[in-house]
């Protein structure tokens, strides 16, 4: 058998094993209220990886916990178990405990409609692109228990807990020109922030960053190993069709 009549043998095998690592690594969201923002996140930077962790401890973990995460864990993203304790455990806990949260699941229930979900995979199941969209998102909604809605969650539970930082939104709708034009949906701040909205993206990314990380900590270390072990494959499968090549070479 030569090498065009091996390829094109394993050719069906190939095509499964890239459609399984193209479905691996798109992330799942769910858009519930339309389309999307890009979030200009990088795993890689940590620096934009610590000051993610600082914002979710400060304005996450007062709800919401990370139980599958511990604070150990962060020494991955270069700080120190000094520098956990003493900005980033407020609670008594210890750096080896998972990042849990005092309230009560019952008083969640009564106060937001429904318990805050757990935020350690959360990024895996709605993706980084609706994390940056949502907490960018909300606007003013006097119809709401809360006051607020969500252009990416429509009538989401959760206040707006960031509106200190980024101000207020409200909605705005703009029709298209002609019978029957399509509706669209902007937000409009009509209240600034503490930040000015460049720097309440930075923040967001920053908190988003963090959040991706947090999903999947090993994902970096997967995705060397991974690299290294294709590469020995592709050596070994040109040794091994190197070494077919010289045990068969006398028999015809």
């Amino acid at each position: 058998m030569n090498l065009k009549s091996l390829l094109k043998h394993f050719a069906p095998l190939t095509a499964a094993l890239a459609l399984g690592v193209g479905l691996a690594v798109t992330p799942a969201f769910a858009n519930e209220g339309g389309a999307v923002d890009h979030a200009p996140i990088n795993p890689g930077d940590q620096a934009s990886l610590q000051r993610g962790a600082r914002n979710f401890v400060n304005y996450c973990l007062n709800c919401h916990s990370a139980a599958y995460m511990r604070y150990s864990r962060m020494t991955e993203i270069g700080l120190t178990e000094e520098q956990i304790k003493a900005n980033l455990i407020f609670t008594g806990q210890k750096v080896g405990e998972t990042m849990a949260v005092a309230m009560d699941r019952a008083d969640g229930k009564a106060w937001f409609g429904a318990p805050p979900p757990d935020l350690s995979v959360e990024s895996r199941v709605r993706g980084a692109d609706w994390l940056y969209t949502y907490l960018r998102g909300f606007y003013q909604d006097e119809s709401r228990p809360t006051g607020w809605n969500n252009i990416a969650f429509p009538n989401v539970g959760m206040p707006h807990v960031l509106y200190q930082l980024q101000g207020v939104q409200k909605l705005v709708e703009e029709k298209a020109a002609g019978e029957g034009g399509e509706v669209h949906h902007r937000l409009e701040l009509v209240k600034p922030g503490q930040l000015s909205p460049e720097e309440f993206d930075r923040f967001t990314a920053d908190l988003v960053n963090y959040m991706v990380w947090m999903g999947e900590p090993v994902r970096a270390a997967r995705v060397q190993i991974g690299v290294v072990v294709m590469f020995f494959l592709v050596l070994a499968f040109f040794l091994t069709l190197a070494l077919k090549k010289e045990f068969w070479k006398d028999i015809h």
